[in-house]
């Protein structure tokens, strides 16, 4: 028994021998060690800011917000790009006074005789929720066509759109004073997102 002791002991002083020497080589008093914890957290610090910067909704209100409805937004379709004009972007402006979440992807019905939405773009699912403030705009990006004259095309002057996660359904003005021209074998919507981006939104 004693013997075991004994060698813990010097164990224990070896060990603290080595720290020492550790330390000492690090900076003499720690200061290494703090220095990297104080970078560290430097670093997180602007990351949540760069994150809460064009997030639109506070890690509180993404939440809590419940789901954009048409009473909340108001959804307006503008030119985008062209001519030829091959794309439209769809925004939906939170007028509700309080934060709400966009749900998903717009679900568009551009003509009658084809009642299938139009399809998304899976690229465009942002990774985390796009929750609105009060007065904050969402976008998504809509493709007609491939541009051109194509008998396939077929002039839109207005168009549904409904908001997923039982947001309800509004009716859109299609921009420009003749209407857009679709092309049901190639038009495709994007997610809503807090702006349009490289890559992403290149459809």
């Amino acid at each position: 028994m004693r013997t075991f002791r004994s060698r813990t002991t010097v164990l224990a002083a070896s060990g603290a021998a080595v720290l020492a020497l550790s330390l000492t080589a690090c900076g003499g008093s720690g200061t290494g060690v703090r220095s990297a914890g104080a970078a560290e957290e430097t670093a997180t610090v602007r990351l949540s800011a760069a994150q809460g910067s064009g997030s639109g909704g506070s890690a509180g209100s993404k939440a809590s917000s419940p789901v954009c409805t048409t009473g909340d937004v108001s959804v307006s379709a503008a030119r985008h790009g062209g001519p030829p004009y091959t794309h439209i972007v769809l925004t939906a402006k939170n007028t509700s006074g309080r934060s709400c979440t966009m749900a998903g992807f717009p679900e568009i019905q551009f003509l009658e005789s084809h009642r299938e939405n139009v399809p998304p773009v899976a690229k465009s699912k942002p990774s985390a929720p796009v929750v609105l403030q009060a007065g904050a705009p969402a976008y998504a990006l809509v493709k007609l066509s491939d541009g051109g004259a194509h008998e396939e095309n077929e002039i839109v002057t207005d168009f549904s759109v409904t908001l997923q996660g039982g947001g309800g359904m509004t009716a859109v003005k299609a921009p420009g004073e003749g209407g857009i021209a679709v092309d049901p074998a190639t038009w495709a919507t994007g997610y809503w997102t807090y702006q349009l981006r490289n890559g992403a939104d290149d459809f």
